[in-house]
């Protein structure tokens, strides 16, 4: 997301059709407080492209030639997890839909999807929400409500000083401290010497890393772990 809710998302299209690809940049980049910042005719072009620009959004396509949007996600994903991916495309498997979501995609459209869908899929992914469309989310309800559907087992209650936190890396680990200390971003900043949206990625990266939902769930694990404690 955004620094200062001025900042306009910054979006990465990926799709292999140009009549479509330079239609929908034209039509998005109309929409205040969204900037196309590049565009990508293949996976592999996207892969290249968000690593280089390091947008907030890529707009993926799933049929394109050489690497797919499938894997084109997952390696966005994997290689910048504070990178949201909206897939956008013809398929509307259910196989498709999961494989997506598997890869690390956290929004999923039809090429039906009117101007305001795509946009609020765009805006929503940047907060962090799961967005699908509304032919793809009564698949999604039905096959995780639907009979037969496994319940969730719940979590068993973390005990202080379970994790270490070995997977994330030493500059992290200081800012997840700041965290469970409850410094905002803007004082992490300062206190670290970093932009307010280095510390926003490192923040992101923290709880994919954590498999935490946000901010309040991540200070609990941090402070089951001894950290931000007086």
């Amino acid at each position: 997301m955004p620094e200062r809710p001025d900042e306009p998302l910054r979006i990465l299209l990926a799709d292999d059709h140009p009549v479509y690809r330079d239609g929908l940049a034209m039509l998005l980049g109309s929409v205040p407080g969204i900037d196309v910042v590049g565009t990508a005719a293949s996976g592999a072009e996207a892969v290249t492209g968000a690593a280089e620009l390091q947008p907030d959004i890529v707009v993926m396509d799933v049929g394109m030639p050489g690497m797919d949007g499938i894997e084109a996600t997952r390696r966005v994903t994997a290689a910048s997890p504070h990178i949201g991916v909206v897939v956008l495309t013809m398929a509307e498997e259910d196989a498709t839909l999961f494989a997506a979501m598997r890869a690390g995609a956290r929004g999923y459209l039809l090429k039906g999807a009117n101007q305001a869908e795509i946009v609020r899929a765009i805006r929503g992914v940047a907060a962090g929400d799961v967005i699908f469309g509304p032919s793809m989310a009564r698949r999604v309800a039905d096959f995780f409500g639907g009979p037969g559907a496994a319940e969730p087992t719940p979590a068993a209650s973390p005990r202080p000083g379970e994790y270490v936190f070995p997977q994330l890396t030493p500059r992290e680990r200081d800012i997840i401290e700041l965290v469970a200390a409850g410094r905002s971003n803007a004082q992490i900043a300062a206190t670290l010497f970093l932009s307010q949206k280095t510390v926003r990625n490192n923040v992101s990266n923290i709880f994919t890393k954590l498999h935490v939902a946000d901010r309040a769930e991540a200070i609990i694990r941090a402070r089951d772990a001894g950290l931000g404690r007086p």
